[in-house]
């Protein structure tokens, strides 16, 4: 392989997040729609009968699957199947920023509107409940904020003769922050409370 080679097949290419095929991947939309004169953001209380995090609030979506042509169908598939609406009802869908988290996943969150005459059918097995809340009371009141640490521990067998260093290695400590809404009896953290966060942050630019 020569100098001419390597130049070709990197010009080839479109750089991604290395690794990324490892990830799994997920479409999520935040809905909002206009309610008493007002927007209003509309979640989904997890039914109790789903393995993770059962009872939890979140916004619709799931992961990304092998049919769905973009991550943005993939959030609207998920949406409809879970609020028991067409995509064709969601509206002005527009994207926001994704997110790699340090758990092997990438989410690409999206804003989405709904007509609020539309009649919503949740789907029980997935989706207890839904609520809204202004959009107003997540511009006006900053979310608390909190971080949990990771410990760095090598598995037994680490080569630590081959580091400078051994096993007195200085290892960057990690954290990542967590971020709680408190609305009436209503508590919005982590993944769902980050995304609201950024949105009200793309909003107030």
């Amino acid at each position: 392989m020569n100098t001419s080679d390597i130049i070709y097949r990197l010009s080839k290419r479109e750089p991604t997040i290395l690794g990324m095929d490892e990830f799994l991947q997920f479409g999520v939309l935040v809905p909002l729609v206009e309610k008493d004169n007002e927007l209003h953001v509309l979640f989904e209380v997890r039914s109790q009968n789903l393995r993770r995090q059962p009872g939890e609030i979140c916004f619709p979506g799931g992961r990304i699957e092998e049919g769905d042509s973009t991550p943005e169908q993939a959030a609207k598939r998920e949406t409809a199947e879970e609020l028991g609406i067409l995509t064709e009802q969601i509206m002005n869908v527009q994207p926001l920023d994704y997110m790699v988290s340090q758990f092997g996943t990438i989410i690409y969150p999206y804003v989405g509107f709904l007509d609020e005459k539309l009649e919503l059918r949740p789907n029980p097995s997935e989706v207890a409940e839904v609520f809204t809340v202004p959009l107003s009371f997540f511009k006006n009141n900053q979310p608390d904020v909190y971080n949990i640490h990771f410990k760095v521990e090598p598995e037994p067998t680490f080569p630590f003769d081959a580091i400078i260093g051994g096993e007195n290695y200085n290892w960057q400590p990690r954290k990542m922050e967590e971020h709680f809404y408190y609305f009436e009896d209503r508590v919005i953290w982590g993944l769902t409370a980050k995304i609201l966060h950024h949105l009200v942050d793309v909003l107030n630019q």
